[in-house]
Order: C-alpha cells, then sequence, then structure tokens
C-alpha cells in the first residue's frame, strides 16, 4: 500500500508560480463575472432575450437559509482547516473514500439550504426533467424506437426539454431505478448525489496515474470544495459527469498498467457516457489528452485498443439494434433547440458569459490555478515533469470547454451542463500555494451562491 509520498517525489512536483499573478487571475475572473452581470441584467430588461432572471446563471434573487446551512458551513470549516494536511498525511487507499464522503457531503448540505423538498426530491420531478415520461417507457423497446419522433416541438406528445435534450440513457437510467424500486424524485436525486460525488474521486485517480501523487493530494481539498456542488446536488449533469470521470480514469489506469480489462471497461464507459449527453462526445478530447500522455504504455501493448474499441461499440450497438438512431436525434435536437428559447438567446452574449458562468463553478482559485497551468505549458522544459503532465490534461478539459462554448449548444444553463468538463479544471488548483487562503475563497463563493440565490433548472 502506498501512503505518503517521498520527500524527493514531493519536491519534485512542487508547482512553480508567483503569488502576485494569482491574485491578478482571480481579480480578471471576478471581473468577468461583474460584467456579465452586468450587461446580462441591460440586456435581460430592454430586450428579454437571455430568459434567466439573474443573468448569466439560471437563478433568480432569493436570499435565504435552510436545514442545510449549519452542516454546509460546517464542512466547509473542516475542509479549510484539515483537508490539506489530511490529505497530504492519509494513506492512499483511505484518501479516496474519504474524499468522496467528504464530497457527497458538501454536496448534499449545500443541496439542503433548499429543504428536502425542494433542494432534492423535486428537482428532478418538475416540467422539464426525466421523472415526467417515466410512464411512457413501460415498454423500453418499443420507447427507444419512437424516440425520434417525439423531439421537435411541433411533434405529438414531445418530450420534455431535458429528455428531448439528450440521448435515451439518460432517462433510461431513471426508467431502471424506478422498476428496481427506488421511485420519486427523492430516490433520483440522491442517486445523482452520491454518484455524482465520485467524479472527484475518479480525477484523482487520473492524477496519480498520468501525473503524480503529490499534485493529486493537493488538489483532492479543492475538489471537494468546487462550487460546482451547488449544481451537482441536484443535477443529472453530476451523474454524467462521474460516468464521463471514470471512463477517463479508468483509460489512465489502462494504459499506465497496460490492463486489457481497464480499456474494456472504459470503452463500456465512454460509449455510455455518448448516450447520455451529445455534448459528451466532447469528452473525446480529454480521453486523446491521456492516450497522449500513456503512448509508451499504448506502443509497449498495442492490443490495448482491441477492448477499448470493443467496450466503445457496446452501446451504440446494443441502442442501434433497439431503433434508436443517435445521429437523426441529435439533428433533431439542434432542430428543437432553435424552435425554443436557445434560437433566442443571443450568441454574443452568452459566448463569453459562459465563460462566467464557469468562473462561478470552478471557483477563483481555479482562475489563478488556470494561469499557472499556462505558466507551466510556457515553461514545460524546465517545470517539473510531473506539473506538465498534469498542466496538458487540464489544457485538453479546457479546450473541450471551449469548442462547447462555440458551437453556439450551450447558451445559459452552463453552470449545470459544463459540470463534467468542469471537474477537469479544478486540479490546476494543485498548483496553488497557500491552499486554506483558496479553500476559503471557494467555500466562501458556493455559500453566497447557494444562500442568495435560488438555482433552478
Amino acid at each position: 500500500m502506498r501512503t505518503l509520498p517521498s520527500p524527493a517525489r514531493t519536491r519534485e512536483s512542487e508547482p512553480p508560480g508567483r503569488p502576485g499573478r494569482d491574485l491578478y487571475a482571480a481579480g480578471a475572473a471576478a471581473v468577468l463575472v461583474t460584467v456579465a452581470v452586468v450587461a446580462g441584467r441591460h440586456i435581460e430588461d430592454t430586450r428579454g432575450t437571455l430568459f434567466v432572471d439573474w443573468p448569466p446563471l439560471l437563478a433568480s434573487w432569493g436570499p435565504h437559509v435552510g436545514p442545510g446551512t449549519p452542516a454546509a458551513v460546517l464542512v466547509a470549516v473542516a475542509v479549510v482547516a484539515y483537508g490539506p494536511a489530511l490529505a497530504a498525511r492519509l494513506p492512499w487507499r483511505a484518501l479516496l473514500p474519504v474524499t468522496w464522503g467528504a464530497s457527497t457531503a458538501w454536496i448534499l448540505s449545500l443541496a439542503l439550504i433548499d429543504g428536502w423538498d425542494r433542494g432534492i426530491a423535486r428537482r428532478l420531478t418538475t416540467r422539464y426533467e426525466y421523472l415526467q415520461v417515466i410512464d411512457r417507457f413501460h415498454h423500453i423497446p418499443a420507447a427507444l424506437r419512437d424516440f425520434t419522433g417525439h423531439i421537435l416541438l411541433d411533434s405529438p406528445d414531445n418530450w420534455p426539454a431535458h429528455v428531448a435534450g439528450h440521448p435515451p440513457a439518460a432517462t433510461l437510467t431513471f426508467v431502471l431505478l424506478d422498476r428496481i424500486g427506488l421511485r420519486g424524485g427523492g430516490w433520483a436525486g440522491v442517486w445523482c448525489v452520491v454518484v455524482g460525488a465520485t467524479a472527484c474521486v475518479a480525477v484523482l485517480v487520473t492524477m496519480r496515474a498520468l501525473s503524480d501523487e503529490a499534485l493529486a493530494r493537493r488538489a483532492a481539498p479543492f475538489l471537494v470544495l468546487a462550487p460546482a456542488a451547488v449544481w451537482m446536488g441536484t443535477s443529472a449533469d453530476a451523474y454524467f459527469a462521474a460516468v464521463a470521470a471514470w471512463a477517463v480514469a479508468l483509460l489512465a489506469l489502462a494504459v499506465t498498467r497496460r490492463s486489457p480489462g481497464w480499456a474494456g471497461a472504459s470503452g463500456l464507459l465512454f460509449g455510455l457516457t455518448c448516450y447520455l449527453s451529445y455534448g459528451l462526445t466532447l469528452v473525446a478530447l480529454i480521453a486523446a489528452a491521456v492516450l497522449v500522455l500513456g503512448r509508451h504504455g499504448v506502443r509497449e501493448r498495442p492490443a490495448l485498443v482491441v477492448p477499448l474499441l470493443a467496450g466503445l461499440a457496446v452501446t451504440p450497438a446494443v441502442f442501434t439494434l433497439a431503433g434508436f438512431d443517435w445521429w437523426e436525434a441529435y439533428h433533431l435536437l439542434v432542430t428543437r433547440y432553435a424552435q425554443g428559447a436557445g434560437g433566442i438567446r443571443p450568441y454574443g452574449y452568452w459566448v463569453w458569459a459562459n465563460l462566467a458562468c464557469t468562473v462561478l463553478i470552478t471557483g477563483l482559485a481555479t482562475a489563478a490555478g488556470l494561469r499557472r497551468t499556462g505558466a507551466v505549458l510556457v515553461r514545460r522544459r524546465t517545470a517539473p515533469r510531473a506539473c506538465v503532465r498534469l498542466a496538458f490534461l487540464v489544457s485538453a478539459a479546457l479546450l473541450a470547454l471551449l469548442v462547447a462554448d462555440l458551437s453556439g449548444m450551450s447558451k445559459a444553463e452552463t453552470e449545470r451542463i459544463w459540470l463534467p468538463f468542469a471537474v477537469w479544471l479544478l486540479p490546476a488548483c494543485a498548483f496553488l500555494t497557500r491552499p486554506r487562503s483558496w479553500l476559503t475563497a471557494q467555500a466562501v463563493l458556493a455559500l453566497l451562491l447557494n444562500h442568495l440565490l435560488l438555482t433552478g433548472w
């Protein structure tokens, strides 16, 4: 069992950088958010084309406290005070479940600020959500064959927005939960929280496999206290983020351990990811970065590609044989998107305001960490090898997010939709010095967002 990283290993991966410039990066991110709020408020008041009450977020102003308030504050204080030390000292096998437990506690406590009913149980039962159509999946093969016939707004019995906006594996997840007795919004919400919280573990596993254990340990508290937790409880996108993250993590284990089993499992999850959300095909950019970083393993055992591709083909084959055409559905979705608010929301605002949403879900610490990520890549010849490898992985995630942004298919609600990409930006915080100060900033931002705004989707 591996426990503490050796002193030599820690020094080798010590992130370089100048703390003063971190503050400039955080300040610039704060200015971006401020401009997005002011400009968005003006556009919405004068034109009414943003379709959000508190731009750039899909939220409304509503200061409140709730039963989760004391727990959220307690979790935040505990992680800030003890998180960095525990992350450095715990045996690796203990760190992973502790991180998952802390992340679950943070997400749940933030959600419960809105109370059990509004914060968890009703989130996935609104008219836009998956649980609205459970009764229409009594015969699953028939529902899959007819799925594309209900995507467009003018089609008979058109699907609710989130059902129409995703491949059917997303809805089927909640149908299957219902079938095994875990019925209703409460169970669906708990599923998304508990599974979604494992995303941080997947990121740690990936960091250790491809970069360095010391850097993974430094990142762990930031993965726990991410402001993104405000939207991970309770959102199906938290579940999507976890599936995508584990697909990447298993691929990292496959290429570093030369394991056909991990390769096949990774392929299965990548296939499932593409049938949970159309936009998550962009996770392929992060997967490509993993293959580049693990290219020596692939060269030594090129047969790894076979189980990877075989696993990748399983979910598409099953859904195609059942009568669902992914490409047809995607093209219909593009039309449906233009039929609704997506066709009215101005691209010229959202193409940069979405980045302000990213600041809000990843925090000012991540903005500073991304500055250091760029500095590491610029000085890659002299920077520690582990830091360069991590910077490359984070940059791939940032590229995927920017492609999603430029596509114009993510205008608003990206604080929720981009959770699967946001979790891969948070590791940039491993480059920061003075972690407790930055963790405090992360916690304060999340607490303010959840106490001052009523989020919804």
